[in-house]
């Protein structure tokens, strides 16, 4: 079905086959004029339907934007007539189990977005751009129909890069730098350049030429972000690692990156790469050459990065990994040190709970499976809950509609298609328990201790409340409520909460009951005024818990005990 243009009105009806309904594209043009496709970064407002459905994102789809920095992403979208109304619209990154986390609702997000959204076209702004926000982001509305839920694919792909000298080419004194970055920043910024902490006057490009010692180092910025200056950098030599530790298991495939430079002349001659290669610790011998190694290694290279590959590791794999490259030049040899520790142990899992904090009715849980130990790269992840499998498409992260405290979850990682490293189960407290110290009577003046634990994790925080009548005082938030000297007045009914992101629970009441002798004893007569023959009582009354016996006495006499 060919692309029509409706340009007389501004609504129309017809009738249309099942086929052409999958096949329509409708282009929306105002004012009756035809609107031209913006041959730059915008797209025309066209929304490409399904039954109607549709998002269009305005271009660039791929995104490319400096850390520090804001940038916008936006669409359009539509629905069929028989949609009343829109009741939400949202971006998002992470999806799972059904579950879309709203940009506004998500803490790492809430502050530094913004949504402007009307007649159909909705703009996200995200500011102070940092490098974890690397992601597709998609769009998603939500109408009154119990199936009118849209989620625009395959979304906007945003790159957050950080900024990176790189040699272009090196003499012994002079070198040509340039200002990196990992994606293409667009070309209007301009560039600031800072040798040893001091900024270069005239350095407005991202590239630079100058002159410099073996003591120099070398960084550059993007002006308007200057909280944001590439890493200092050696000029002449050196090796740069990606991460310098990672940790493997048994049978698993590990990589271990590194990128290297070296002055293009030195004394007026070329300089040349006749070898590179990796060794372990301080023996500078080829691994590829190493009979601990033999048919396990791979060393590869693309310019001036490099690569090595070991596979099926096994525990005495465990050392610094470092890179070596030698040029023909006699004093041309350089090692990168330190190197990458590979640790061969088990890389300690544990699943980290986030949740909305922004307002009640955003009730999502995210639970992540974390390491402490940078991975290897060839494995996914599994979840579980309450030791059944759940499907979530091998993803780190695994999203709740809200919690219940009845389940527990935990993740593991396949590797080689077996899993592997199970991490604890994470679930909501338990019943707190109370314990008091010192067991039995308490007396007034004594140091007392109430303690309140439970079963939790993420381990549980605590808080001690009193009750008094309907007023129930927040005492303390820790585990255990002291009186370093208890008094009467503390008597009463106190109960703890036990708490994590995952819920929150309450103990039973319990009781103190403080034990304390009579105070001095106050004594009233009636009637005040005795005439002889009437009838007079004398009264006696102390505070005391347990309550006094009274004695009665008449000179030193004991008249009536009672």
């Amino acid at each position: 079905m060919e692309e029509q243009e409706l340009t007389e009105y501004s609504r129309l009806t017809v009738l249309l086959r099942e086929a052409d309904v999958r096949n329509l594209k409708v282009t929306i043009i105002t004012n009756h004029k035809r609107r031209a496709e913006d041959s730059g970064n915008r797209s025309r407002t066209v929304v490409k339907s399904q039954n109607g459905w549709g998002v269009t994102y305005r271009k660039p789809t791929e995104i490319c934007a400096l850390k520090g920095s804001t940038v916008t992403i936006s669409c359009t979208y539509g629905y069929p007539y028989t949609v009343e109304r829109v009741d939400k619209t949202l971006w998002f990154t992470k999806e799972s189990n059904n579950v879309h986390v709203d940009l506004r609702s998500d803490p790492d997000y809430s502050d530094r977005v913004e949504y402007q959204c009307e007649n159909k076209a909705c703009t996200l702004t995200i500011r102070d751009l940092r490098e974890t926000d690397s992601a597709t982001y998609k769009f998603r509305f939500i109408t009154n129909l119990e199936t009118g839920r849209y989620t625009g694919e395959p979304g906007v792909t945003l790159s957050v890069t950080d900024l990176q000298v790189q040699v272009i080419t090196s003499t012994y004194r002079r070198s040509e730098l340039r200002c990196l970055n990992r994606c293409s920043l667009p070309d209007r910024f301009t560039y600031i350049w800072y040798k040893n902490g001091q900024n270069i006057q005239g350095q407005t490009s991202n590239t630079y030429s100058g002159y410099f010692v073996d003591t120099d180092r070398v960084s550059c910025a993007v002006r308007g972000q200057e909280l944001f200056p590439s890493p200092s950098v050696s000029v002449h030599w050196g090796v740069t690692y990606t991460s310098t530790q990672i940790c493997g298991s048994k049978g698993s495939t590990v990589d271990i990156h590194c990128s290297y430079r070296y002055p293009s002349r030195v004394n007026n001659v070329d300089t040349r790469v006749t070898k590179t290669f990796w060794f372990v610790n301080n023996e500078p011998l080829d691994l590829k050459e190493d009979s601990d190694y033999s048919g396990r290694v791979e060393d590869q290279c693309n310019g001036n990065s490099c690569t090595l590959t070991i596979r099926d590791l096994r525990e005495t794999d465990s050392a610094e990994y470092k890179f070596k490259f030698i040029t023909n030049h006699d004093s041309g040899k350089y090692t990168g040190s330190p190197g990458v520790v590979l640790s061969f142990s088990d890389p300690q899992f544990q699943v980290d709970v986030r949740k909305s904090t922004v307002d009640q009715f955003s009730t999502w849980t995210e639970l992540t499976c974390r390491s402490n130990y940078q991975l290897f790269d060839h494995h996914s992840y599994i979840w579980y809950k309450n030791g059944e499998k759940v499907e979530n498409k091998g993803k780190k992260y695994f999203l709740l509609d809200g919690f219940d405290p009845s389940n527990r979850y935990y993740c593991n990682i396949e590797v080689l298609g077996y899993e592997r490293f199970r991490s604890p189960p994470v679930y909501a407290p338990n019943l707190p328990l109370v314990s008091v110290l010192p067991s039995g009577q308490i007396k007034k003046g004594s140091s007392v201790t109430m303690s309140c634990s439970s079963d939790a994790n993420p381990a549980a925080k605590y808080t001690w409340y009193k009750k008094n009548g309907t007023d129930e005082p927040r005492l303390v938030d820790q585990e255990r409520l002291s009186f370093s000297s208890i008094q009467s007045s503390d008597s009463g009914d106190y109960y703890c909460t036990a708490e994590n992101e995952l819920g929150r629970t309450r103990s039973e009441i319990i009781s103190i009951d403080v034990k304390y002798p009579p105070h001095p004893p106050s004594v009233s007569v009636s009637p005040s005024e005795i005439v002889e023959g009437s009838s007079v009582t004398l009264n006696c009354s102390s505070d005391a818990n347990p309550a006094a016996t009274y004695t009665w006495y008449k000179g030193n006499r004991q008249h009536v005990h009672g």
